[in-house]
């Protein structure tokens, strides 16, 4: 059984892309890639169609991920085969919430960096830490927001895939 994760940032075009990225080279790394996909989707449809921000996409290049992008839109539908929806600040779940059409799908949706406290221990399984678990939106700054961005993306990518594993091995128990 394939597990899927999908990243969700506003326009698809910065965060979300990075996420995706960073975290699909980490199952690939783990040996998990034939059973984990990976995907990204935006809340908004501003940018349907567009390639990710050349900002997003040099600093990937530079951390040394591939990054063959193209936004598009969270479609409400996608909750039936997605096992995660990860969302990268607390402005997206809130949205992501109300878009789930069951209360088993809106329990599917998580805040990326709650993945970053798994390692100390203190991941709030109901994303109660707040606004300090929010990604901050790279768009409007300069390269510094993009690079700060990546390293929140790789720390909470660790524990993202310690989750996963745990599932994975979970079923096959």
């Amino acid at each position: 059984m394939t597990y899927r994760v999908c990243f969700v940032c506003t326009g698809n075009i910065c965060r979300s892309p990075m996420a995706e990225y960073v975290f699909r080279a980490r199952v690939a790394e783990a040996g998990l890639a034939d059973r984990v996909e990976v995907d990204s989707a935006g809340t908004g449809g501003w940018h349907e169609g567009e390639a990710a921000d050349p900002r997003a996409v040099t600093v990937l290049r530079d951390g040394g991920y591939d990054c063959d992008h193209i936004a598009r839109r969270f479609q409400p539908s996608w909750f039936a085969r997605r096992d995660l929806v990860i969302a990268l600040d607390a402005g997206h779940l809130r949205d992501l919430r109300r878009l789930a059409p069951t209360e088993d799908d809106a329990r599917k949706v998580r805040l990326l960096r709650a993945y970053a406290r798994r390692s100390t221990g203190v991941l709030a399984p109901d994303d109660s830490l707040g606004d300090d678990l929010d990604v901050p939106d790279p768009y409007y700054g300069g390269p510094d927001g993009f690079a700060e961005c990546l390293e929140m993306v790789e720390e909470a990518s660790t524990g993202l895939l310690a989750a996963v594993r745990e599932h994975l091995e979970g079923q096959a128990a």
